[in-house]
């Protein structure tokens, strides 16, 4: 009966939406030259992540290639950085689907694997409105699987979600927090200015990172923190101290690299470049994601040289 008991108390505890904050890093799904999952470079890397500081992790996101992983690679993927972190950070799974019925397939696999939560986009391809997104996260919430964060990324989905929509959806029960990854920063500062407090919002563009603290927002679901974490703690923790002039200055001089890492030409095979070029195990980008351009690797390189990283 007592080893029973210590079992349940064991048990991790669920998590909030004041657990998710700082940086948490977008980790890449590094993948051997025949394109199979690396799960002992996923290793050495999640312990990099770690060892930089960072806040929190999200697996099989876009900067993670979720769209070219099977359904099995995710949860191995899940479950091996997982095992690394012990507990150390928060793991918040993307379990992103076109269907609303494949992502509770997905959060039950998350849950499974070990994850804290999960996050996703609205179902993109098909154009949605407001009402079924709105039902769609509904459902997920009430599926009560694992606490979710949601994700407006209308360039990539098709879907956008208007502010009224994400604070109507953030006073659901088990939805915590957001990833505002949208070019119109007005968006997120309407979102902060309507919701009621609670909710972990956070930016998912690395250039707006301080910009993102300044107005309230609480982190950053960052690729560039999955790359040089130390540097983009450095930002979060210089402006908790108040040395707000020093952590704008450091956010401008990251943003010499922070800029290969959006839009144009893609944010995954950068990412990869930037990590294989200091020594870390990314690997190869799956097909049909292009490759970078010798021109364009040797400014990635030019550019992590010049903030302190030893790229090769």
């Amino acid at each position: 009966m007592v080893r029973i008991r210590q079992k349940s108390e064991r048990r991790k505890r669920m998590i909030s939406g004041k657990d998710i904050k700082g940086i948490i890093a977008a980790i890449v799904t590094p993948f051997s030259e025949n394109e199979e999952v690396d799960y002992s470079g996923l290793r050495v890397i999640t312990e990099y992540l770690l060892d930089g500081g960072v806040d929190g992790i999200m697996t099989s996101g876009g900067t993670g290639e979720f769209p070219h992983l099977t359904r099995e690679e995710k949860k191995l993927v899940v479950k091996t950085i997982v095992e690394v972190c012990k507990g150390k950070v928060p793991i918040i799974a993307g379990t992103a689907a076109c269907s609303t019925r494949e992502c509770l397939s997905l959060m039950e696999d998350a849950k499974e694997s070990g994850a804290d939560a999960a996050i996703m986009v609205p179902p993109y391809y098909f154009v949605l409105n407001e009402e079924a997104i709105f039902n769609h996260f509904k459902i997920l919430s009430q599926a009560n699987i694992l606490p979710l964060v949601i994700y407006n990324n209308p360039l990539y989905t098709g879907n956008p979600m208007s502010p009224a929509l994400i604070v109507k959806l953030l006073e659901m029960k088990n939805i915590i927090g957001l990833k505002q990854s949208c070019v119109d920063m007005g968006q997120l500062v309407e979102i902060i200015r309507m919701s009621k407090g609670g909710s972990s919002i956070c930016t998912g563009v690395d250039s707006q990172f301080y910009p993102a603290l300044t107005i309230g927002a609480v982190g950053v679901y960052s690729t560039a923190g999955g790359i040089f974490p130390n540097q983009m703690k450095q930002v979060h923790n210089l402006f908790l101290q108040g040395r707000l002039a020093q952590a704008k200055d450091l956010h401008i001089k990251l943003q010499i690299v922070n800029r290969f890492l959006e839009y144009d030409p893609g944010y995954v095979s950068p990412a990869k470049e930037a990590l294989n070029m200091i020594g870390l195990p990314a690997g190869v980008v799956r097909r049909p994601m292009p490759n970078l351009t010798p021109g364009q690797k040797e400014d990635l390189r030019l550019a992590l040289r010049a903030i302190g990283l030893n790229a090769k």
